[in-house]
C-alpha cells in the first residue's frame, strides 16, 4: 500500500505504464489459460463439486487460521520482501519469498489433482536498482472457454521500511501486506477443489511499494492480450484491528480503538459503476448465504471513495484499463504511511511485525494480527469469487418504466430465459435498498418502498437452476411518476428557467447526513454548459469550504465531496453555471 503524496512514489505513479518491458508470462500452457484457449475437459475435477450451497459452507468449514498463521510466519522470515531486495538467496528477500509463494502454488495443485497451474509474470523495469521482476500467479481453468473472461484476485508481496528502496532494513511488511497475500494464498488452496465455470486467477504482485508497477504491468498485459476480466478483488491491510496514532480518512476513528467485525471495500464511482456493483454483490452473497451461520457477522461497508483520502493500490491499475475492480481493507489500519518526525506507527516501518515474544522463546505469540479477522475477511473474499466463477450471463433491462407513483414494470433483456431473476433498487446511500426476486417471469411489477418524485436507481441480474445470481446489469435512473424518457413539459407562461430549458438539477447529496465523504449528483439534458460548472461548498456563515469543477455532460454527473474528520455540523451546496447560483442545497455532516 502507497503513499501517493510522496514525491518519490508519485514519480513511479507518473511514469507506471510506459516503461515496462518484456511483459511476458513465464509458462507458455498458463499464457493460454489466460487467453480461455484450452481445452476445458484436462483441469476438470474427477468430481465435480459445483453447487454453490456446498462450496459455500465448506469455505466457512476449511478457511484455517492456522493456515494463515503458517503463511505469515514464512513471508516474515524472508526479512525483507523490498522489490529491489535479493534476488538470490534461498532464505531472504524478494526472490527466496516468490519461490516459496510459487511452491505453495505447486503444492495446492498437487493436493488437487494438478488442477491449478502456476507461473510467473515477468516484466523489466528498473526499480530500486534491479532492471527485472515478477509476479506470482496461479490459474485455475474454468470448465468453459466459450465465455473467457477471468475473476482475478490479487494482493502485493513486497514490503518496504521508512525509505522507499531501502534493502538493508528489517522490512517484515505483516499487516502491509503478508495479510493480503496469506488471504490469496489460502484461497487458492481451497477454491482449488472445485470446479467453477470461469477461470479464476491468483496474482501476488511486486514492486506495489514504488507505485503499483506489477499490477500496472499485468493490467497491461491482459489488455494488450484481449484478456477480459470479470472482477478484480485487491486485497492490501487485510488483518489488522487496532488503529494507529495516524491512519488515512476514512476510517480508523482514534489511538487503540478496535475493529474486529469492519470490513471496507473501496472503489470507483458512483451511479453506474460496475466496480460499486460488484461491492454491492460481494455484500449481497454474505447476507444471503453466510451472515446466518457464521459464529461473528461482518460488518461490511461500502465506501464512496476508490481509496483512502490519499491512498492507492493495486486495484487502481486494472480500473483504469476499464476492468471492475474493488479493494478490500481491515477497518482500522496501523499508520497512515506518511513517513516524517515522531512517526510512531508500524505500516511502511520496521515495525510492521508479527507480534511480541512474551516467554522469549523467540516465536511471537502475542500477534499484532487478528487471525479470526483475517479468516473471515477470507470467507467474504472466497464466497464472492466462487458465486461469481459459477454465475450465469449477465443481462441488461430493455424497460424499465414507472407505471404509477411507486411502481416500476421491469422487462429483461436476455435471449435465453432464467428460471429467475433479481432486481435491485437504491436510493440515498451505496449499498442497495432493496433486492427484489421476480421468478418464472420476464416481465413484472415491483412496488417501491418510496414516495412519490423520489429519485432512485434500478438494476438486475439473472439466476439459474442453483440459484446463483449473475453480475447485476448497469444501473438506471428514474423518479417514482415519471415515465422513463420521457420530459415534463412546462404549462407555465413565465420565462424558463436554465434549470428548465436544459433538464438541470442538483440533486440531495448521498449518503445525507455523511462520514468523510459525500456524492453529489447533477443531472443535465445538455453539454453545453461542460465548462461553466462548478460545486461550491459553504458554511451557514458564508466561508467558502470548497469548490469542485464539474465538467457537466448530458446525463448524470457526480463528484465527491471529501470532509475528512473536521467539524460535525450543515452545510450548503450550490450549483454555479456561468458564475451565478443555479440551485442549493443542505447537507449535514455527522462526525464520529
Amino acid at each position: 500500500m502507497k503513499k501517493l503524496i510522496s514525491a518519490t512514489v508519485l514519480l513511479f505513479v507518473l511514469s507506471r505504464g510506459y516503461n515496462q518491458t518484456n511483459m511476458q508470462v513465464t509458462s507458455v500452457e498458463v499464457a493460454n489459460i489466460l487467453r480461455g484457449s484450452y481445452i476445458a475437459s484436462n483441469y476438470q475435477a474427477s468430481a465435480a463439486i459445483t453447487n454453490p450451497d456446498i462450496i459455500s459452507s465448506e469455505l466457512l468449514s476449511r478457511i484455517s487460521t492456522d493456515s494463515l498463521k503458517s503463511y505469515l510466519f514464512a513471508l516474515k522470515s524472508f526479512r525483507t520482501r523490498n522489490s529491489g531486495s535479493d534476488t538470490v538467496s534461498a532464505t531472504q528477500g524478494i526472490g527466496a519469498a516468490r519461490r516459496w509463494a510459487y511452491n505453495k502454488f505447486v503444492q495446492f495443485s498437487n493436493a488437487n489433482e494438478g488442477r491449478l497451474r502456476p507461473a510467473y509474470f515477468q516484466f523489466d523495469y528498473t526499480m530500486c536498482s534491479v532492471l527485472r521482476h515478477r509476479n506470482i500467479i496461479a490459474t485455475l481453468p474454468g470448465s468453459q472457454t466459450v465465455d473467457k473472461s477471468v475473476i482475478l484476485i490479487e494482493a502485493h508481496i513486497d514490503s518496504r521500511c521508512e525509505s522507499l528502496c531501502n534493502i538493508g532494513c528489517n522490512a517484515f511488511g505483516i499487516e502491509d501486506n503478508a495479510t493480503g497475500t496469506a488471504l490469496v494464498l489460502e484461497l487458492a488452496r481451497i477454491l482449488s477443489k472445485y470446479t467453477f465455470k470461469h477461470t479464476i486467477v491468483f496474482s501476488l504482485n511486486t514492486a506495489e511499494e514504488q507505485g503499483t508497477m506489477g499490477a500496472q504491468a499485468f493490467a497491461d498485459y491482459m489488455d494488450n492480450n484481449n484478456i477480459n476480466i470479470k472482477t478484480v478483488s485487491n486485497n492490501d491491510v487485510s488483518g489488522g484491528v487496532f488503529c494507529g496514532y495516524t491512519a488515512s480518512a476514512p476510517g480508523c476513528p482514534f489511538y487503540s480503538h478496535i475493529d474486529s467485525t469492519g470490513l471496507r471495500i473501496f472503489s470507483y464511482g458512483g451511479f453506474n459503476s460496475h466496480h460499486k456493483q460488484w461491492a454491492r454483490y460481494v455484500k449481497l452473497q454474505y447476507k444471503e448465504q453466510l451472515i446466518s451461520s457464521v459464529s461473528v457477522p461482518m460488518n461490511i461497508r461500502i465506501m464512496t471513495n476508490e481509496d483512502r483520502i490519499g491512498r492507492g493500490g493495486d486495484h487502481q491499475p486494472f480500473r483504469e484499463k476499464g476492468y471492475t475492480s474493488v479493494r478490500f481493507t481491515a477497518a482500522n489500519e496501523n499508520g497512515d504511511a506518511n513517513i516524517i518526525a515522531g512517526y510512531k506507527d508500524r505500516q511502511h516501518s520496521s515495525r510492521d511485525s508479527l507480534g511480541i515474544d512474551t516467554d522469549s522463546d523467540g516465536i511471537e505469540d502475542s500477534l499484532y494480527i487478528n487471525l479470526n479477522y483475517l479468516s473471515r475477511n477470507t470467507l467474504i473474499n472466497g464466497n464472492a469469487i466462487a458465486m461469481a466463477a459459477l454465475s450465469p450471463d449477465t443481462i441488461t433491462l430493455v424497460s424499465t418504466i414507472v407505471s404509477s407513483s411507486n411502481r416500476v414494470r421491469v422487462q429483461f433483456n436476455s435471449a435465453i430465459t432464467h428460471p429467475a431473476y433479481r432486481v435491485a433498487i437504491r436510493s440515498v446511500s451505496n449499498d442497495w435498498d432493496s433486492v427484489y426476486t421476480v421468478t418464472g417471469k420476464t416481465v413484472d411489477t415491483i412496488v417501491l418502498p418510496y414516495g412519490t418524485n423520489t429519485s432512485f436507481f434500478i438494476s438486475a441480474a439473472s439466476v439459474d437452476d442453483y440459484n446463483t445470481e449473475s453480475l447485476f446489469s448497469t444501473e438506471y435512473a428514474l423518479t417514482t411518476g415519471m415515465i422513463l424518457l420521457t420530459l415534463n413539459k412546462t404549462t407555465s407562461s413565465k420565462p424558463a428557467t436554465i434549470q428548465e430549458n436544459y433538464g438541470i438539477e442538483l440533486m440531495q447529496n448521498k449518503p445525507n447526513p455523511f462520514d468523510e465523504s459525500t456524492r453529489i449528483s447533477i443531472k443535465s439534458g445538455s453539454d453545453i454548459f461542460a465548462d461553466r460548472t462548478w460545486i461550491q461548498i459553504t458554511d451557514f456563515n458564508g466561508r467558502t469550504i470548497k469548490r469542485i469543477k464539474v465538467y457537466l455532460k448530458k446525463g448524470i454527473n457526480e463528484v465527491n465531496f471529501d470532509h475528512g474528520f473536521n467539524y460535525s455540523g450543515n452545510y450548503i451546496y450550490s450549483l454555479i453555471i456561468d458564475g451565478m447560483i443555479v440551485e442549493s442545497k443542505q447537507m449535514l455532516f455527522k462526525g464520529r
